[in-house]
């Protein structure tokens, strides 16, 4: 008996696009012949992963047998203590995406309205037209989200705004007045995801105490192991926000949804406070040695707060493609609507170099 597979979709799941990853180094080394391929593309930890989270992780290899502690109790409980918040106002997710859909779930409705920044990370806008939700773009204004005119479009329709900050891909972040600000005007019943997951590299004085604001409003704090930690295979990410809020969502959570390697490797990530600066005092420096390269070269770069840099090079897929001729992967802007632009993961200073001396070659030739 045949069947039509379209007739059995969720209204609008024929129009989602498939999320498109960062290219992954044994797929490019493949294609194009190369032994040595260098991956800028996916804000990935360029020290790799936090030392003492892969020793936590060989004393539990032999439980594997076991389900995971389906409440996360021990890193909920280590987050807590370290945030300075209550173990009920946090929710363990699958990374940041599986905080980002279950907080989707918990709180849309079919025909809601959501607003985004445009350009940032698309999951918002996937997660939100799941739910059957009208979804209205907000431009940036200087590369920065621009909260005036989300402000303006806010009503009573608007049950869920995004917010990233550090902005991905522009690196711009969302300083403390102009938030608290923002956050008064909201209609109220407004629900504000706040986006930190790259926050721990952010060294700008006007960063706002985002956790000091989650009793006040309606608002629930993202922020992830994969970047600051280099835990990104693990996946692990974390909300903060109001305990009832932080309560409905864990309703509606999948059993057992954060692997138990994934658990004990963030509770030991979270305590090995060396590789974490670590990697901010290398990031910073390196940064700082990208910014005079784009300068020599004469391109036009959004200065960061993040882990990445967003650089203007006039036609990003050419380059991107050039780049990856050269055994260099980068995120091409076209993937958030500029076309014109790369992004460009720092990562250490061999592999910066190497980047760098990519673009000289790739740029001559553009």
């Amino acid at each position: 008996m045949g069947f039509e597979p379209e007739k059995l979709l969720r209204k609008g799941i024929e129009t989602l696009d498939i999320y498109v990853p960062g290219r992954r180094a044994e797929e490019v080394g493949r294609e194009y012949g190369l032994t040595e391929v260098l991956k800028l593309a996916s804000n990935e930890n360029a020290n790799g992963p936090s030392p003492a989270a892969l020793e936590a992780i060989q004393g539990v290899l032999k439980g594997l047998n076991r389900y995971p502690d389906g409440h996360a109790g021990v890193l909920r409980a280590a987050l807590a203590e370290r945030l300075g918040v209550e173990e009920a106002q946090i929710f363990i997710g699958n990374g940041g995406d599986d905080v980002l859909s279950v907080l989707s779930r918990t709180f849309l409705n079919d025909g809601d309205e959501v607003i985004i920044p445009q350009p940032t990370f698309s999951p918002y806008r996937h997660v939100s037209r799941v739910m059957g939700a009208k979804v209205v773009l907000s431009p940036l204004r200087d590369y920065r989200i621009d909260l005036d005119d989300i402000a303006s479009r806010a009503s009573g329709r608007s049950k869920l705004i995004f917010l990233c900050s550090p902005n991905n891909p522009t690196g711009t972040i969302l300083e403390k007045k102009a938030l608290v600000s923002f956050l008064e005007a909201l209609p109220e019943n407004t629900l504000v995801l706040l986006d930190e997951a790259y926050g721990d590299f952010v060294d700008d004085p006007e960063w706002p105490d985002s956790l000091a604001l989650i009793e006040q409003y309606p608002l629930i704090v993202l922020r992830s192991f994969s970047k600051i930690y280099g835990l990104a295979g693990l996946r692990v990410g974390y909300g903060i926000g109001n305990k009832e809020l932080i309560g409905f969502m864990h309703r509606v959570r999948e059993p057992f949804n954060v692997n138990q390697l994934a658990q004990v490797a963030a509770v030991a990530a979270l305590g090995d406070e060396g590789f974490r600066e670590s990697s901010i005092r290398m990031n910073r420096e390196e940064r700082q040695k990208y910014y005079l390269v784009f300068r020599e070269l004469g391109i036009a770069f959004i200065e960061s707060q993040a882990n990445f840099i967003f650089i203007n090079v006039r036609n990003g897929d050419a380059v991107t493609e050039a780049l990856l001729k050269l055994g260099l992967i980068v995120r091409p802007g076209s993937a958030f609507g500029c076309p014109e632009w790369i992004r460009v993961t720092i990562g250490t200073p061999e592999e910066n170099t190497g980047l760098s001396a990519g673009l000289r070659n790739a740029l001559s030739g553009a």
